[in-house]
């Protein structure tokens, strides 16, 4: 078996890598345009992403973002509420929208001739959306109860909410995207429009188009649709908050009935993919699947649920796709009779006994045949790859950046995964938090049944 799993890696390693023909340009009002051309199938994906979401959001008014991303399905002047949507399931589409920390965007899936109904629609609420105190009441109404089910009613949720909370202290990243429940439910029409009317402008926006198309149908369009738009004045570059050094361990603990399955979970403040320098960061990305990306084969999976057999799942996470400084985590969920308290004894030796082993030769050409495997399957979808640029581009990393990020992933060595894992790894820079359920005692152990009494 060992042999047909090597055999295979160096199948996946040779494959040639397509990749789509990219053009970028920009529009005499500042808007940004990238043209993925891929003429494989008659279809094209066409995405607006605005360089603002949630961290750009006014304080007291956490989930405007998110709300206004609902709005814009409203009406305009040439377009009735929802005959967007209409529209584009009329000619075999789909269409939807996103909200993040970083961006907002807005996408359809078409036929490539119907490209220029979806730049028309699109330019037009860009600078042309209608709303009613009606549309807030019956929205506002909507995420207030995709905040019930997502959140209020996951403990999980609510623990990883207050968990990064207690991370960011003054960057914005630690309020939700979704929003604060007792902000939302006052959010208003006046905090729509004036988010709306200072981040949705084309000099704050970026065009892609994927699939089958030109570089010069994609420019005749926008210049035709999103030209004629005016530009907001005076936005500067993204200023945000930041967080103060970091120079005490932070704890935590989340008690909620309904929660099933206690866990420990750390997180820590780590550096985020920067523009020409993605060096630490595709480190930090191989450390995160060394650590815990496998439920078999990575080291938090050998050393606690086989080896030692603490624990009954653990893994590692990292999103290096960030404005600003993201986080690297870690969580192990205890085997039955273990401990909280000794599950996270657990995970900090397998941890340092890590470090002191050093990194495995063969694993890490595993995960980064792996990785490129992913990346190159990832390309046969228009829609992933428009989303992969849009993501970095709206995140400060320019095209070559994401072109280049697979050859960075390549070269990083041992040395360099090691010197991550010191670096971040620090105890003065982590938040660690356990979710139990109530009655479990101090050291997170569910609490032993007393003597019942009887009573007449």
């Amino acid at each position: 078996m060992k042999r047909i799993a090597a055999i295979a890696l160096a199948l996946v390693a040779a494959l040639p890598a397509w990749a789509a023909e990219v053009t970028s340009f920009s529009l005499d009002n500042g808007m940004d345009v990238v043209v993925l051309e891929d003429h494989r199938a008659p279809v094209v994906v066409h995405m607006v992403w605005y360089r603002a979401g949630a961290a750009e959001e006014p304080p007291g008014k956490s989930g405007i973002a998110h709300f206004l991303e609902h709005l814009l399905f409203k009406g305009t002047d040439d377009m009735a509420p929802g005959e967007f949507s209409d529209v584009v399931a009329r000619n075999g589409g789909s269409d939807n929208a996103f909200t993040s920390q970083d961006y907002t965007a807005y996408f359809q899936r078409v036929a490539a001739d119907r490209l220029e109904d979806m730049m028309r629609m699109e330019a037009d609420r860009m600078r042309d959306l209608q709303l009613s105190e009606a549309d807030i009441l019956t929205e506002r109404q909507v995420i207030i109860e995709e905040r019930n089910q997502r959140v209020e009613n996951n403990p999980g949720a609510l623990f990883q909410e207050q968990m990064r909370a207690a991370q960011y202290l003054n960057h914005p990243y630690g309020i939700p995207v979704i929003g604060w429940r007792h902000e939302m439910v006052s959010l208003g029409l006046e905090d729509a429009l004036g988010y709306y009317e200072r981040f949705y402008a084309p000099n704050n926006a970026i065009l892609i188009v994927a699939g089958d198309t030109t570089p010069d149908e994609v420019r005749a369009l926008a210049e035709t649709y999103y030209g004629p738009l005016e530009p907001t004045e005076g936005l500067g570059p993204r200023m945000r908050p930041q967080e103060p050094p970091q120079t005490s361990p932070r704890r935590m603990t989340f008690e909620d009935p309904r929660v099933s399955q206690p866990y420990v979970s750390r997180s820590y403040l780590a550096e985020p993919r920067r523009a020409g320098a993605q060096e630490d960061a595709a480190a930090l990305l191989l450390l995160s699947e060394i650590l815990g990306g496998d439920s078999q084969t990575s080291v938090l999976a050998r050393k606690l649920q086989f080896d030692t057999q603490t624990a009954i799942y653990s893994g590692a996470f990292y999103d290096p796709t960030s404005y600003d400084d993201t986080l690297f985590g870690v969580s192990v969920v205890p085997a039955p009779g273990v401990s909280l308290q000794e599950a996270e004894d657990a995970m900090d030796r397998a941890i340092a006994e890590f470090i002191e082993e050093g990194v495995d030769a063969e694993q890490l050409e595993r995960i980064k045949t792996s990785i490129r495997a992913s990346e190159i399957y990832a390309e046969d979808s228009v829609q992933g790859l428009a989303r992969r640029y849009g993501a970095a581009l709206t995140s400060g990393l320019t095209i070559d950046d994401v072109d280049n990020w697979r050859s960075v992933l390549e070269a990083v060595t041992e040395d360099d995964i090691l010197a991550a894992a010191r670096e971040v790894l620090d105890p003065d820079r982590s938040v660690t938090g356990w979710l139990m359920t109530p009655g479990m005692d101090e050291t997170g152990a569910a609490a032993q049944p007393g003597a019942q009494e009887v009573t007449q």
